[in-house]
């Protein structure tokens, strides 16, 4: 009795294994035909780290704040650096073990200048364990074709400053009074350089009246 229990459940699951099998036969593939196509990974998602450039220089974006290395729970990130003439960081070395890395992204949220990301390249499969190590320079060219939105705007460069005009002095708006007034009344201002002169002569000046002699003093006197 067991054994006829155990063979029609057996041809039960049969059955129910064909019909799945059927069900699918004339659908699309779900799988993907690798290396030939590949998965278009989201925008979020956690592959390799990059390193990010500016777009327009083409200079990383990285200032040696070793913010990301101080955050990474693994200890995957090794910087150094030094302090430069103008006293900023200066970076020296960058690298990061991917055979350690967990692909949390804290690096990526601790770096307040767009300097590294995780991407959504998977690819990096190798023999060799210690070319899993990028250096700035593999991390630089992995992140050259990866977008990016910039967390910190540049800001707008400022126009330049218009000369401001000078205030006139009282002798040179005293002339343009003058510019002013002859401009707007031609003949006064062609008879008004005659009447200084002759202002100016000595010998215009009105004659002092004359006194006549009293005619009472004049006797007196006599």
């Amino acid at each position: 009795m067991a054994a006829k229990i155990k063979v029609y459940s057996g041809i039960k699951n049969l059955i129910i294994g064909l019909g799945v099998t059927i069900r699918h036969l004339f659908s699309h593939a779900v799988t993907l035909q690798y290396p030939d196509e590949r998965w278009e990974m989201p925008e979020r998602s956690r592959g390799v780290v990059v390193l990010l450039s500016d777009k327009e220089t083409g200079d990383l974006n990285c200032t040696a704040c070793i913010l990301c290395a101080k955050a990474c729970p693994v200890g995957a990130i090794w910087i150094e650096r030094h302090r430069g003439d103008d006293k900023r960081w200066k970076l020296d070395k960058f690298e990061i073990d991917n055979t350690i890395c967990c692909y949390c992204g804290l690096c990526e949220e601790a770096c307040n200048f767009d300097a590294i990301k995780l991407t959504g390249k998977y690819e990096f499969s190798a023999f060799d364990k210690e070319s899993l190590t990028y250096d700035v320079n593999r991390l630089q060219e992995l992140g050259l074709d990866v977008d990016y939105e910039p967390k910190r705007k540049k800001p707008a460069p400022k126009p330049a400053a218009t000369p401001q005009p000078k205030p006139a002095t009282d002798a040179s708006a005293g002339e343009a009074k003058a510019e002013s007034a002859a401009a707007a009344n031609p003949e006064a201002a062609g008879k008004s350089p005659e009447v200084a002169e002759k202002k100016e002569q000595p010998g215009d000046s009105a004659p002092a009246a004359e006194t006549k002699p009293d005619d009472n003093n004049e006797e007196k006197g006599a």
